[in-house]
């Protein structure tokens, strides 16, 4: 197996929603704002070589939507997921699977692109099977008003239009069980329903892909919650089952939105888990 980090382009996100109920003055010592409150986020993507199968977990915004839409995230720095693909010897057309941990623009826009002439959409991983589950795909093709703004259709019905959509299965009682691919999920319901986290055994390590579970590094306290996600209330106690579980077990933690930290692995200390390392990519995957 080989992991290369896929970097799809960089944006940024209001400080306070990224934040919740957190003020300011805590959020900041470790994602500092700009003059109009905005932090930087990434949309950084994971590849996974193994075997005759190319699996890409998310494949952020895209390009198609509106500069209107664009306007309001202020894309930043030159990164593609085209030309991060093939810094590492890949095309779109190579990728057999495309995972997605859920259906928010910022992770599944750039599954689906225009065709030639702009009358309509297709996939942009023309020979690749697209991932989700049942029940997070009902939730997004039917969504609640809170998040309607975040599941465009168009981002998601393709994949269904076009004969590419596949159903994980779904745990029974617990929360983490093996996919189809191989690796194991762990399902949390507070960001949005059956967020999916990939657990990718590496060698002698275990990769876990945050998705929003766990945005960024100043996200680690338990208390620091997304004012994104639905049920804030069990994102805390599934984050402080998760945080606990990489603690005890060295997990490396696979940061999707932390602009300027790719993995860190966490400890426990009296103040709860906290940040032990931080590594880049090329420390971990080479």
């Amino acid at each position: 197996m080989q992991l290369y980090p896929i970097e799809s382009g960089n944006f940024k996100l209001d400080g306070g929603a990224m934040f919740g109920v957190v003020p300011k003055s805590l959020w900041q010592k470790t994602n500092p704002a700009d003059a109009n409150n905005m932090i930087d986020i990434a949309a950084r993507c994971l590849l996974i070589e193994e075997g005759n199968r190319l699996i890409l977990i998310d494949t952020g915004m895209g390009n198609k939507q509106s500069s209107k839409f664009f306007g309001y995230y202020h894309m930043w720095g030159d990164h593609t997921l085209d030309s991060s693909l093939k810094k590492h010897g890949f095309h779109r057309d190579d990728i057999t699977d495309v995972f997605l941990t859920h259906l928010h623009f910022d992770h599944c826009g750039g599954s689906i692109k225009w065709n030639s002439d702009k009358t309509g959409y297709e996939t942009a991983f023309k020979n690749a099977h697209f991932w989700t589950n049942n029940d997070h795909w009902q939730w997004a093709v039917k969504p609640n008003n809170r998040e309607k703004a975040s599941f465009l259709k168009e981002n998601i019905l393709p994949m269904q239009e076009f004969g590419q959509l596949k159903f994980t299965s779904l745990p029974s009682e617990d929360t983490l069980m093996k996919s189809e691919l191989g690796f194991d999920i762990f399902f949390a319901d507070g960001h949005t329903d059956k967020q999916m986290i990939p657990l990718i055994k590496y060698k002698d390590k275990t990769i876990a892909f945050m998705a929003d579970l766990l945005p960024t590094v100043g996200h680690l306290p338990i208390p620091y919650v997304m004012g994104y996600d639905t049920r804030p209330l069990l994102t805390l106690n599934e984050k402080e089952k998760f945080l606990n579980l990489a603690a005890s077990n060295n997990f490396y933690l696979f940061l999707e939105h932390d602009a300027h930290n790719e993995i860190i692995t966490v400890t426990n200390t009296e103040k709860g888990v906290r940040l032990n390392e931080t590594f880049t990519s090329q420390d971990i995957f080479l």
